[in-house]
């Protein structure tokens, strides 16, 4: 039976977005309004000849009142039109015009004045018209452009689209069907890596600083921020501005930053939120790149702080800018060429190669105060605050391309757009490793659905390559000897050390963590033994090809055991490290030599080894595919989302998810007359959700071959569990499995999959991807439940068809990912046998489409 749960309004109009541009500035894009009828006749006038021409085919001085007027009234659908705005001014139009009424076709063109054109424009607009025009059933666009238009011809054919071209009467003709494909998506992905990299390049290296609220008296944040700039030895000029000072810390001040005539790229604010629109201004005047802005009292402190938060990000992207922050501690760039501290930390670690992003600034704080303590080298930090604007996300996109980050390291509170995360993840994660300290809690998500509990949070971190710890020091004690080793071809292990208790403990704790403590690899050389013979076993121990990594510990010796007190027992590591294996030590006196990660305890040193070990495994599986699916039919399925009428079990056909039919009956005549129509033998199921899989209760009774069983069953049944019964016939018996689709608040939609039965409910055992499931995470899913050796076979029993189940998965993770109107969805259960499987029921919770902003056109 399939049971349709409607919830939620229908979607509304589009809201206006703001999108990046290639060199990284931002402008507004939304569609266009009767009012913006003078915008675009200036916007016209500032365009040069050769920009009509090319666009009009004509001089077209200016624009006839009659075609304005058809300009800016379109009715969204067979005619739509988008514009983009840089501040107030319109600077490009794009829009489209079906080929008839229902045409499947519809007319493309776009245009961009002369002094933003070659940044962009022209393929967002492009992804925004498909998008749109997709949704009202066009399927293909066509254009016409003159031969001399290279630009034009460019947008159309690096976008992935499958252009054809053909040239009649002077004029190329161009058409090409607007249905998104890998190649587009690549195209897209690739355009929105470039743009934000590069939006996060010019805050990270700017050519100067303008600081905002800084205090003549040299009180206050804004007065810290300018002091750890001036004194960390920033390599361009800092601008103090001060509306009466004539120096600031011993800098000169100016009224403005354009007062100061010098480069500036980035602006830190430490003004009060009602200053903030000022300063925006202010730095929009001088050509600032970006704001990071320290000062509190925005979205955190309730709801007028929330709406200022919004009017600062809103002027900012209005101007061309980003902002990090506001309520953040500030960003940082070791770089010897920039040498920029633009944060309230007076100290920072040394130059190095991990970068580090905290959403919080106490968090930041620590994570600086403990890099810099155990010398682990920072490139980049960025504290992200309330994170209005600039995110976790937008680093990732900067550090995969930075060439002085190898490792990178987040602080995680919220997830602000978690697909594009895990998605960012999988990919970086082949190149650079990420390590994100977040809490494996799962905030309530939507509806009923329990979705992944701690452990299943963990292993969807790890779906994507992503290293999750618990702690600072845990995110330390990874980064650290990830900066420092090599990653463990495997996960064995070997322990050397000089107490037999230390090295005891360590095997302990590599059972413990999953690793494997190698054949022989345990080497204990006595509290007696001395450097060379320390050194010999280290060796030795390095070089066996039986041995992946390696676990060191040192305990000082007793008085008067070893004949050279004075020998140095950590020099003989270096040497192990010839072997390209990596170590980790607990040296319980003196201290390891540089390069080697040092821990205080041999649990946090082997349960580092084995967060990197684990990477190292994912890196090594491959990242698997998306496979074609025959027989899905998007548009079979968004006629069964119909707001008005949901029909799941249509929608679930048109997955290629065939439920067996499920009759009601409130009566013992209505259940003989749907077991005669469905034919015997039939299963007789009380209705309630809760209960039609309760075999154990008497809730469900099997092979009821006629009617006479049907009227003694049903009579049985009805004073226990209600008048409400469900009537379907019987299919091969199976093992019970439950299929689950639900929208966590971390990850997006995630699909989950279990053995049916009530101690596996209880004892939660359940296996969980994101979506895009690939074929391998599906496979996955089908082999992790503690459970899943029943559907290998079983005592005897044979094995289940394990293929059919992994389909049916990649069919719900397909669905999940295209149908955001689907909120949860359970098939439970479904019985799975040698030959296939059943679907026995089906419950869809439909509602407004979830917020999916890792889909669509790019947007911020």
């Amino acid at each position: 039976m399939t049971e349709p749960v409607t919830a939620g309004p229908v979607a509304t109009a589009p809201q206006p977005v703001d999108v990046l541009l290639s060199d990284g500035t931002t402008v507004q894009l939304r569609q266009i309004r009767p009012a913006d009828a003078p915008g675009i006749v200036a916007m016209h006038s500032r365009f040069s000849e050769r920009t009509r021409y090319l666009r009009y085919f004509s001089p077209y001085p200016r624009i006839p009142e009659r075609d304005l007027q058809r300009f800016v009234n379109v009715d969204h659908r067979d005619r739509e039109a988008f514009v983009v705005l840089a501040g107030e001014r319109i600077v490009a139009v794009g829009r489209y015009e079906r080929l008839g009424p229902a045409a499947p076709e519809a007319e493309v063109a776009f245009v961009v004045e002369d002094a933003y054109q070659g940044r962009g424009i022209g393929s967002v607009l492009l992804e925004h018209l498909a998008d749109a025009a997709r949704r009202v059933g066009i399927v293909n666009f066509v254009a016409e452009v003159l031969p001399a238009n290279g630009a034009m011809l460019r947008v159309f054919a690096d976008f992935g689209y499958q252009v054809q071209r053909e040239f009649a009467d002077g004029v190329v003709h161009l058409s090409f069907p607007i249905a998104p494909t890998e190649a587009t998506l690549e195209v897209q992905r690739g355009r929105e890596h470039r743009t934000e990299a590069r939006s996060i390049a010019r805050l990270l290296a700017p050519r100067g600083v303008a600081v905002y609220g800084a205090s003549a008296t040299g009180q206050g944040v804004g007065a810290a921020v300018l002091g750890h700039l001036r004194d960390f030895g920033f390599t361009g000029p800092v601008v103090p501005v001060h509306p009466s000072a004539a120096t600031v810390a011993g800098l000169p001040a100016y009224p403005s930053a354009a007062a100061a005539g010098l480069p500036v790229d980035l602006a830190v604010v430490a003004v009060p939120p009602p200053a903030a629109e000022a300063v925006v201004a202010d730095a929009a005047a001088a050509g600032v790149h970006g704001l990071v802005v320290i000062s509190a009292g925005f979205a955190e402190a309730g709801r007028e702080g929330a709406a200022a938060q919004r009017a600062l990000v809103r002027a900012a992207h209005a101007a061309g800018m980003r902002v990090v922050g506001p309520n953040c501690l500030g960003v940082a760039n070791t770089d010897p060429a920039v040498r920029l501290n633009a944060t309230l930390a007076p100290r920072l670690p040394v130059p190095g190669r991990v970068g580090i992003f905290s959403q919080s600034g106490a968090f930041g704080v620590a994570l600086l105060a403990e890099a810099d303590r155990r010398g682990l080298g920072l490139s980049s930090f960025v504290s992200a605050g309330n994170r209005a604007d600039v995110s976790g996300n937008d680093l990732l996109q900067y550090w995969q391309d930075d060439p002085g980050t190898d490792v990178i390291m987040l602080y995680l509170e919220t997830f602000g757009n978690p697909r594009k995360f895990a998605r960012l993840a999988r990919r970086i994660g082949r190149d650079k490793p990420v390590v994100a300290l977040a809490s494996p809690a799962r905030p309530p998500g939507v509806g009923d659905a329990v979705g992944p509990d701690q452990v299943a949070v963990s292993a969807l971190f790890a779906q994507s390559g992503v290293i999750r710890v618990d702690t600072v020091a845990e995110l330390l004690d990874v980064g650290v000897l990830l900066a420092n080793q090599p990653l463990p071809a495997g996960r064995r292990v070997g322990v050397v050390g000089n107490s037999s208790a230390l090295t005891g403990l360590a095997a302990t704790a590599c059972a413990a963590q999953g690793l494997t403590v190698a054949a022989g690899g345990v080497r204990d050389v006595g509290p007696r033994a001395g450097a060379a013979e320390f050194a010999a076993a280290l060796a030795e121990t390095a070089a066996d090809d039986r041995v992946d990594a390696l676990v060191v510990v040192f305990a000082p010796p007793l008085p008067g055991q070893l004949p050279d007190a004075e020998a140095d027992f950590s020099a003989a590591l270096p040497d192990a490290l010839a072997a390209g294996k990596p170590i980790v030590a607990t040296f319980l006196v003196g201290r390891a030599p540089a390069g080697v990660p040092a821990y205080p305890s041999v649990e946090e040193a082997v349960r580092a080894l084995a967060r990197v070990t684990a990477y190292a495994d994912w890196l090594r599986r491959p990242p698997g595919t998306l496979p074609e699916l025959p027989g899905v039919d998007r548009a079979a399925a968004q006629a069964a989302l119909r707001p008005e009428a949901t029909d799941p079990a249509g929608l679930l056909a048109a997955y290629g998810i065939d439920v067996v039919e499920s009759v009601p009956a409130r009566s013992a005549d209505e259940a003989v007359a749907a077991a005669d129509r469905l034919g015997y033998p039939v299963a007789l199921k009380a209705a309630a959700p809760g209960l039609r899989h309760r075999l154990d209760l008497g809730a469900v009774r099997l092979d009821l071959p006629d009617t006479a069983t049907l009227r003694r069953a049903y009579a049985e049944m009805s004073p226990v569990f209600g008048a409400d019964v469900l009537v379907q016939p019987m299919v091969p018996p199976g093992v019970a499995c439950v299929v689950e689709l639900v929208e966590d608040p971390a990850f997006g939609p995630v699909v989950g999959f279990g053995l049916g039965g009530v101690a596996t409910e209880l004892l939660g055992d359940r296996a969980w991807r994101a979506v895009p499931l690939t074929d391998r995470d599906a496979a996955e899913l089908v082999d992790e439940p503690r459970a899943a050796p029943l559907l290998r076979g079983h005592r005897g029993a044979a094995p289940v068809d394990r293929a059919a189940l992994a389909e049916l998965l990649l069919r719900v993770g397909r669905l999940a990912d295209e149908q955001p109107r689907v909120r949860s969805l359970t098939l439970n259960p479904v019985l799975v046998r040698p030959d296939g499987l059943s679907v026995l029921h089906a419950t869809v919770r439909t509602g407004a489409a979830a917020d999916r902003p890792d889909t669509g056109p790019r947007r911020l």
